[in-house]
């Protein structure tokens, strides 16, 4: 099953960068991608889509294809374009730090301290966050922590740990620590954001951005959860992150509806056209994932996550793929970018295809993320 799905996505990344040479995929509506510049927060997942292509089958057409992108990313962070944000991790990640995984390029290793910098500069020590978006005297964001930078957070790690500069690696610490403690709800369910008084550091109140209510649950959060507690326990070996981790997990997995896929946030009403959220079920696997390579085999909770990791993936390959349609640009159907606020509530997303495909290569062949190395 995994193998024909893998397949069929190396072909549409393959047509993909054929059709739009040396373009980059941004979320539109109608079951297509905007092929366009690199100045959003997205761009890495598609370099690093051929990444995964290349180490899966060793095609020559997808190294060169990734390592192509390397001087745009460069450039990028030379103009400092559109990085007022934390998802400068997302970006360079999967972009210059997996080149450097696979190959070796000390470009890319540079590019990718550099962009570790960048980072490292949202971080507000009044606050012990890593700011998540506008610059620091935003009046609505200079206090504001999200749950997605958990997954920026192993860009950080990285350069400590190819620079020994303990700075990168307390900093990421301490935001994992601020995630765990105002993100995270004492029932395994999580806010989307939380906001803190920018002079004197106190804790305001959890919101969310793109969840249904700010005391809901939003689906794709709690799978960058999982996930990134996960990481951040691979990396620290802090026992509280991998707690958190499976935690995250058990009330992901208590909440799935009838085929295995999410909605795209927990509490919201379930009626007929209710969005679907393939992206966070494809994330939230790949967070499945990491966790069973720390659970020992007598933990009881291990099959349980197992029969779900499979249940899910086998859902996405066989009602969410589009593996029907050859000549689609996207690999997950039923994905929804920002569903309160009416932007692509239900189409292909660049990061659902990143996480689906590194899923299904780690399950058929036990390859490691490019979050950490390998």
């Amino acid at each position: 099953m995994w193998t024909h799905a893998i397949d069929d996505a190396l072909l549409k990344i393959k047509q993909n960068i054929l059709k739009h040479p040396g373009k980059l995929p941004h979320i539109t509506d109608g079951e297509r991608y905007e092929w366009g510049d690199n100045n959003d927060w997205i761009e890495g997942f598609y370099v690093g889509m051929m990444w995964l292509a290349y180490e899966y089958g060793q095609e020559a057409f997808y190294k060169e294809s990734a390592e192509s992108y390397l001087a745009n990313f460069q450039d990028r962070l030379d103009r400092h374009v559109a990085l007022d944000h934390h998802d400068i991790g997302f970006l360079y990640s999967l972009s210059a730090v997996a080149e450097w995984h696979v190959t070796g390029n000390q470009a890319a290793r540079e590019a990718a301290l550099q962009a570790a910098d960048k980072l490292l500069a949202r971080w507000r020590p009044r606050i012990g966050i890593i700011q998540a978006w506008g610059r620091e005297d935003d009046p609505d964001n200079g206090g504001r922590m999200i749950i997605d930078c958990l997954l920026n957070l192993p860009l950080l790690f990285w350069a400590y740990e190819q620079t020994g500069d303990a700075k990168y690696y307390d900093i990421a610490f301490r935001h994992a620590l601020q995630s765990q403690k105002f993100l995270v709800r004492g029932d395994g369910s999580s806010y989307h954001t939380f906001y803190f008084h920018t002079e004197n550091g106190s804790a305001l109140r959890g919101g969310t951005h793109q969840g249904y209510q700010d005391g809901s649950t939003w689906t794709r959060g709690q799978a960058w959860g999982i996930y990134g507690f996960a990481l951040a326990y691979r990396y620290t070996k802090h026992e509280a992150f991998l707690d958190t981790s499976k935690l995250l997990a058990r009330y992901f997995i208590e909440h799935l509806p009838e085929d295995d896929v999410v909605y795209w946030d927990f509490d919201v009403p379930v009626e007929e056209l209710t969005p679907r959220d393939s992206s966070a079920s494809a994330i939230a696997a790949c967070g499945l994932l990491e966790l069973l390579e720390y659970m020992e085999e007598s933990d009881p909770e291990r099959t349980i996550f197992e029969e779900v990791l499979h249940r899910s993936m086998r859902s996405l390959v066989e009602h969410y793929a589009t593996t029907d349609l050859p000549d689609a640009e996207g690999l997950l159907k039923h994905g929804s970018y920002h569903v309160r606020g009416e932007r692509a509530p239900d189409d292909y997303m660049i990061w659902g295809d990143y996480f689906y495909l590194e899923a299904l290569v780690r399950l058929e062949k036990g390859n490691k993320a490019f979050w950490y190395e390998t």
